[in-house]
């Protein structure tokens, strides 16, 4: 299949995804936070096609309504880790020196802590919370960026065209918004649309201990704790929200490698 067709079936596929998780609200076919305990457990049918939970609210409602919290908050994160650690990436290979090395050696603190472990050690001293969970996650996630984007950086930084416009007398700034970020971008937008689906496991997993999105919160990783205890009589409650998690992280990890092919990081120079 033709790299442009493929990128472009993809690119619809996820505008239709943040269509209906933005339009969420208003076309979920009933109120997922309403409880009905007389329809409580009930299997997928004509009227609740995902079946209901323990407090007999509609899941399908719960699993669109969710993508709300899941997939924006993974794409925040993704958003705040990428810019954040990109521009200290950029600064270190630029300036070098003592900058680099003092930089550098906060990344490399930020390194030697286990990543989903260090994220599950801060939310469980601050509080479960989604907003703790995206502070915890881009804490563990913008090193990747900074050491991407300083490797990059410095290629770029001994390159021709730099040393031309440090002669013809372009400010740092300049060179680094003009010559360095241009050429940069590809490789970090395609590392950054990778982290997303990582984002909404991590998300889900810590809402899923407890740590992330709280109840009554229609969160995929809260929905598949909360329905964990009902796998044998109820699998439907853990199975939805565990194959919505599954096809939306699919769905941008194809994306992530069509757009590798499409821009082809390979021809940075």
């Amino acid at each position: 299949m033709n790299t442009n067709f493929k990128f472009y079936l993809l690119t619809c596929a996820i505008c239709i995804l943040l269509f209906i998780t933005i339009l969420a609200p208003y076309i979920v076919p009933f109120d997922p936070y309403e409880q009905n305990l007389a329809s409580t457990l009930q299997a997928p049918n004509a009227i609740h096609l995902l079946g209901t939970d323990k407090y007999g609210r509609d899941i399908f409602s719960r699993i669109l309504i969710g993508a709300q919290t899941t997939i924006f908050s993974s794409l925040f994160l993704v958003i705040i880790s990428s810019v954040f650690g990109s521009l200290i990436g950029v600064i270190c290979g630029y300036f070098g020196k003592n900058l680099d090395n003092l930089l550098m050696r906060i990344t490399d603190i930020f390194l030697a802590f286990p990543g989903i472990i260090f994220a599950i050690a801060l939310v469980g001293i601050l509080g479960g919370s989604i907003f703790n969970a995206i502070l915890a996650l881009s804490l563990i996630s913008w090193p990747k960026f900074a050491l991407l984007a300083r490797s990059q950086t410095l290629v770029l930084k001994n390159s021709l065209f730099i040393k031309a416009s440090i002669i013809n007398g372009s400010s740092d700034f300049k060179i680094i918004y003009k010559h360095i970020l241009p050429n940069i971008l590809p490789i970090l937008l395609t590392m950054a649309t990778l982290n997303i689906g990582t984002m909404i496991m991590e998300i889900a997993g810590l809402s899923f201990l407890g740590l992330g999105a709280m109840p009554p919160s229609a969160e995929w990783g809260a929905m598949m704790s909360s329905g964990r205890i009902f796998l044998q009589i109820a699998p439907w409650m853990i199975l939805a929200p565990a194959a919505a998690i599954f096809l939306t992280v699919l769905l941008f990890n194809l994306f992530a490698d069509v757009l590798n092919e499409k821009l082809d990081p390979k021809q940075l120079s």
